[in-house]
């Protein structure tokens, strides 16, 4: 898929971004220090801004890793009974 051109990034402050994510700037600016989400050092003093689609870049892969991390614990919670379709049900649904 082509990169937007430049004209349509959007640019956000840290604290911005901080808001929607409901954590604090320094973390912010540290999830950037990662890679975690993309972002430049603008302007005279210079300060972060991070761009809009790698917030919600990152939003996704979080609500990914969390849908990953409950598939798996339950099937840690499952027993082989009912994984093979006899025996008793310990937790219905």
């Amino acid at each position: 898929m082509p990169e937007a051109p430049a004209s349509d990034v959007r640019l956000l402050a840290p604290a911005q971004v901080a808001e929607v994510l409901g954590v604090s700037v320094d973390e912010v600016v540290q999830l950037v220090l990662d890679g975690r989400l993309r972002g430049v050092r603008v302007g005279s003093p210079a300060r972060w801004r991070v761009e809009e689609a790698s917030v919600a870049h990152y939003l996704d892969e979080q609500a990914e890793e969390a849908r990953r991390m409950a598939l798996w614990r339950q099937s840690n919670a499952a027993s082989f009974p009912e994984l093979w379709g006899a025996g008793i049900v310990r937790n219905p649904d």
